[in-house]
């Protein structure tokens, strides 16, 4: 493709010894590292949004550090882009015997355990434990519903929803304790920690992403704060120059000003005089 090649070639320039860019001819593996998470986090909330334009630019600056780091391995001897593009083409060819072989699946539960199946296989030379292989630089939500699912497959799981939520109160009681206590910021984190763990669970069994749901209750929140912040300046205030009760009158307002909008009942409601 006349556009890979480009970008190939453009990437090359970028760290070329002698006409190069200096940023782009300092940078390593580990220096690319926090510029890769944060082009993924832009990536993913492109697509919360809906925004198509910025989804574009955004695959195309997540496209940019994997092109990186196969010009760095160039440059090393150790592999190139090719290489990358080939090795995937040959995994996603290997996990898929039901499109590009003769095995067929009834269901998308077979198939995923065959995926599964063959994903062991790959990787039983590398790996020695049931939680080995998950990347400590995940997001810990993330990570955890990764480490549950793991020893969800040897059985280490429960069954059903109530069990969680019974585990979630555990929880929740004990840090508790520890707040009434006022015990160490260590225990505290530990307790916390729990409940944290517990809640994504529960996530995990309602087939839900931890992540993404709180993303959007990020997103309510910040939307739901504009609103006070909006109705305040109107007043001629600033949330600094207004009582928690004010604010929290506000909230609630702009609560059931999102209810009737979802409910279509006409204009938003206005915050009591």
């Amino acid at each position: 493709m006349h556009e890979m090649t480009a970008l190939l070639e453009l990437m090359a320039r970028l760290r070329d010894p002698e006409r190069g860019c200096p940023w782009d001819r300092a940078q390593s593996y580990a220096t690319l590292v926090p510029h890769t998470i944060e082009e993924a986090y832009e990536v993913a909330d492109a697509i919360a949004r809906t925004h198509w334009a910025d989804l574009r630019d955004e695959l195309g600056d997540l496209l940019f550090q994997i092109v990186f780091y196969a010009q760095l391995a160039r440059e090393e001897g150790r592999f190139d882009f090719a290489d990358v593009a080939h090795g995937i083409v040959e995994k996603m060819t290997r996990r898929h015997p039901h499109v590009f072989g003769d095995d067929r699946y009834a269901t998308a539960a077979e198939q995923s355990a065959a995926w599964e199946r063959i994903k062991a296989a790959e990787t039983a030379d590398r790996t020695h434990g049931v939680l080995d292989g998950i990347p400590l630089a995940l997001p810990a939500l993330t990570r955890a519903v990764k480490l549950q699912r793991k020893a969800s497959r040897v059985g280490f799981d429960w069954g059903a929803v109530e069990p969680i939520l019974a585990k979630i109160e555990e929880e929740i009681a004990e840090l508790r304790h520890e707040v009434a206590v006022q015990a160490a910021p260590e225990r505290l984190a530990d307790e916390l920690g729990d409940v944290l763990f517990a809640v994504t669970n529960l996530a995990r069994h309602l087939k839900l992403d931890p992540e993404a749901a709180l993303r959007g209750t990020n997103a309510k929140f910040e939307r739901r704060f504009q609103r006070i912040e909006a109705w305040l300046a109107e007043q001629g205030r600033t949330p600094a120059e207004s009582t928690l009760a004010e604010m929290d009158a506000l909230w609630e307002c702009a609560k059931r000003e999102e209810r009737q909008l979802a409910a279509g009942q006409g204009e938003p409601s206005q915050p009591d005089e």
